[in-house]
């Protein structure tokens, strides 16, 4: 209980219904997370995943790379991810395109909507053709049905017209989904999409209130939306360089 209550990841598949979740470990929480995860671990993949994202907080990638290594090989789709995005990036590993997608592959195969969504956006490798987006909206489309990660991802696509034609109706919709269920990234669309009147009614009220969900939550990008609103005038010099802001 408390590995999930300081490092659960809000968008694992394998996260109970009941279980909050955090998009980012405090650095308060980080030292806890790593006690009780280490101890939950042996007996749960999930709990073996969050202490990979505990080590990463605490800039331990070898040992974040290691329980993520164990966590996949438990089946934890959501280490997948980690691992695969690690062999993309080449962070704390040799770089390896190729084992990412299969890792991306395994994911997404297995359901989990980062999984698909990393693997429409990793291009070819060693001669393999680029994953197709339109698969990847199918493939969203069937987690949709009730992940919020996977109604978030699809959002994005529908919103930026990945993979098919854009719809910002049909995204504002998604997003909406996703943001019942406290999904930051959705909480911070769902207040840009009010804010716009994208997909649906203008409404600063509500965006600015989607913001500090979004912002309670962790969403830096929301925070950023919110001092804009704060402050919306920009004051610049001749080169056009910003000076200062005009704040409310």
């Amino acid at each position: 209980m408390l590995c999930d209550r300081v490092a659960a990841d809000p968008s694992d598949p394998d996260k109970p219904a009941d279980v909050k979740g955090v998009a980012e470990i405090a650095s308060s929480d980080v030292a806890t997370a790593i006690r009780f995860c280490k101890q939950a671990a042996p007996s749960s993949r999930r709990a073996m995943f969050a202490l990979g994202r505990a080590y990463a907080a605490n800039r331990q990638t070898a040992e974040a790379i290691a329980a993520w290594r164990k966590a996949a090989d438990k089946g934890s789709s959501a280490a997948m991810v980690e691992l695969g995005v690690a062999y993309g990036t080449g962070s704390g590993i040799a770089k390896d395109e190729a084992q990412a997608r299969k890792l991306f592959e395994k994911a997404a195969q297995s359901g989990n909507p980062r999984g698909v969504s990393n693997l429409a956006a990793l291009g070819g490798a060693g001669g393999a053709a680029p994953a197709d987006p339109a698969q990847a909206r199918a493939l969203l489309g069937k987690a949709a049905e009730t992940n919020p990660e996977a109604q978030y991802q699809l959002g994005l696509m529908l919103s930026e017209g990945t993979g098919g034609a854009k719809d910002d109706v049909a995204a504002r919709a998604l997003f909406e989904k996703a943001a019942a269920q406290n999904h930051p990234g959705a909480l911070e669309r769902m207040g840009a999409f009010a804010q716009e009147g994208r997909g649906g009614a203008k409404d600063k009220d509500a965006a600015k209130t989607y913001y500090e969900r979004a912002a309670a939550l962790g969403d830096e990008d929301a925070k950023k939306a919110l001092e804009r609103l704060r402050c919306p005038y920009a004051i610049k010099d001749k080169q056009g360089k910003l000076v200062t802001t005009l704040c409310f």
